[in-house]
């Protein structure tokens, strides 16, 4: 039962941090480290860019990073249907993002997914 979008709500409501998180081949990608529920109306907004000119805090607070950290148009479906994620030593970043509908089901504190590991990507 693989529903799509704003259908995935109830799953990924049960998921909580430090849950640990295995691949459709069995795999363990990691660990819980955020559940963000979908929000149907998400919009991204760009970054604004630092200004050369900028003090030392100015530039550090335009850098800052916030969730999740993927281009554009991927945080855009992420916000839009909800998304975990997932510290891990597979990817040079420490961190993937799962989709909701990327959750198969969640049993004995795992969550098992959909696709495997390969196919997350990576935080920026």
């Amino acid at each position: 039962m693989n529903q799509q979008g704003t259908g995935q709500q109830p799953t990924i409501s049960r998921v909580t941090t430090g849950m640990r998180v295995i691949d459709a081949a069995g795999t363990e990608v990691g660990t819980v480290d955020l559940v963000q529920r979908g929000d149907p109306n998400a919009v991204t907004v760009q970054a604004p860019t630092a200004d050369p000119g900028s003090s030392l805090d100015e530039l550090i607070e335009s850098t800052a990073v916030e969730e999740p950290d993927v281009p554009a148009d991927l945080a855009a479906r992420l916000l839009h249907s909800g998304y975990l994620k997932v510290s891990t030593d597979l990817v040079r970043t420490g961190a993937v993002y799962v989709l909701a509908d990327q959750i198969a089901a969640i049993a004995d504190d795992r969550v098992r997914l959909t696709v495997p590991a390969t196919d997350l990507p990576p935080e920026e």
